[in-house]
């Protein structure tokens, strides 16, 4: 494709949709080591929990099939800005301990990378006008998935 005539560069476009493929796999990862780490009482965390792998395992796949549709190359990795947060998560809860707010808080914190994650996909003018709706219904879903975890965090303090 030629870049320059209001057609988006194919590359770019799968490039962009690969980062928030390794978003969706850091979410993943992040919320699989959440779980491990809930107390028993914690099972409605449990349950939400598992939802948001599911939200992302779903998302994910609409994004892969998209890349696909191009002829693009899927990432299968987590990224390494992902790599570091749940590192940093590791020794901040050797200080802080394994508590809801703390477990709540640092989700947040990755709810947080996903959403700017999008907002950058989307004001960057690299994702195709055809793909533009499908990328702000994602964001509003995991907007959504986002202020449920703000709000038990908050009700957690």
């Amino acid at each position: 494709m030629q870049t320059g005539t209001g057609v988006k560069d194919v590359m770019t476009t799968v490039d962009t949709l690969n980062d928030l493929v390794e978003m969706h796999n850091d979410r993943v990862a992040g919320y699989e080591k959440a779980v491990k780490e809930l107390k028993e009482e914690d099972a409605d965390l449990r349950s939400l929990f598992n939802q948001m792998i599911s939200e992302s395992l779903t998302i994910k796949q609409e994004l892969v099939e998209e890349i696909a549709a191009v002829g693009g190359e899927v990432k299968t990795g987590t990224s390494n800005m992902g790599k570091l947060y749940r590192a940093w998560m590791d020794v901040k809860a050797t200080f802080t301990g394994h508590n809801r707010h703390t477990v709540l808080a640092n989700c947040e914190t990755g709810e947080d990378a996903i959403q700017k994650a999008y907002q950058t996909a989307l004001t960057s003018g690299d994702i195709p006008v055809n793909l533009e709706g499908i990328i702000r219904r994602q964001q509003q879903t995991l907007r959504k998935s986002h202020d449920k975890i703000k709000a038990m965090r908050d009700s957690a303090a």
